[in-house]
């Protein structure tokens, strides 16, 4: 799963939102680094209802344009968990290998003396 379809399964998990809820959202969640545009958006939303993973939830009118909300359909919250676990799985491991790594380091440069 990319980065971007995960950020907003991720947000739609908190509750159904609108674009630019959802925009704003994603933007939070990854610290300022994804910045989705409404375009790449509401084709990612095209793309993850026909998958069956969000859904429209419903429209609304806000200074006569319509805002529609999107939510995270039962799919959808079964497959953000399972990512969510591979990515935790993953990310274990990783700091698993880079504290022995460190442990490692900080061993050898007790044993020649240097500082750690």
């Amino acid at each position: 799963m990319q980065e971007p379809t995960f950020l907003i399964l991720t947000a739609l998990a908190a509750g159904p939102q609108h674009g630019y809820g959802v925009i704003t959202d994603v933007q939070e969640i990854s610290g300022g680094r994804v910045r989705l545009r409404a375009g790449t958006l509401y084709a990612a939303f095209d793309r993850l209802e026909s998958e069956g993973l969000v859904a429209a939830d419903r429209e609304e009118i806000v200074d006569g344009r319509v805002r529609r909300y999107y939510r995270l359909t039962e799919e959808g919250s079964t497959r953000l968990a399972t990512e969510a676990e591979r990515l935790r799985r993953h990310a274990e491991a990783a700091s698993a290998r880079l504290r022995v790594r460190l442990a490692g380091g900080a061993f050898l440069l007790r044993l020649t003396g240097g500082e750690a």
